[in-house]
């Protein structure tokens, strides 16, 4: 999926406005101005359309986490350079603290089904022989099961 896409819905969601999401990414030490906010929600067919590069999606992300859990003892987390799919489902799984039964039932609000051992496949490391990739569609479900709880 696409970096903005999924800023758009999180925000959604979580009914942001622009000050908390610029917030949201200067918790984990990225800096954004409104002009560039502005941007990330403009279409990809407009010319000033800036699209959210992995590191900064990664600091909102982390800042999610941080604004939605507190701040976690220890050094601050590094934010990743690339993500996946399944970084960005389990990034949100985190920071509303959800469990396994949960997600399978947010995702059954959108109409997708999976067992505890399918989702558990999503969140292995990648070396792990039962690592499995998520794909756009399962994150897509993912992110609508929340926005139908949210209503």
């Amino acid at each position: 999926m696409i970096n903005n896409d999924i800023l758009r819905r999180i925000r959604t969601i979580f009914d942001l406005t622009d000050e908390k999401i610029i917030s949201t990414f200067a918790l984990s030490q990225c800096e954004i101005s409104t002009d560039q906010l502005t941007n990330f929600f403009k279409e990809k067919d407009d010319s000033e359309y800036q699209a959210i590069e992995d590191v900064q999606f990664s600091s909102f992300l982390n800042g999610l986490i941080t604004a939605q859990r507190g701040p976690s003892e220890g050094p601050v987390r590094e934010n990743e350079q690339e993500l996946t799919n399944n970084m960005i489902f389990n990034k949100v799984k985190i920071a509303l603290s959800l469990k396994a039964e949960e997600v399978i039932s947010i995702l059954e609000l959108a109409e997708l089904s999976l067992d505890k051992h399918e989702l558990s496949a999503l969140f292995r490391n990648v070396s792990n022989k039962h690592y499995k990739n998520c794909s756009d569609e399962v994150l897509s479900a993912f992110l609508k099961g929340l926005k139908i709880k949210a209503q």
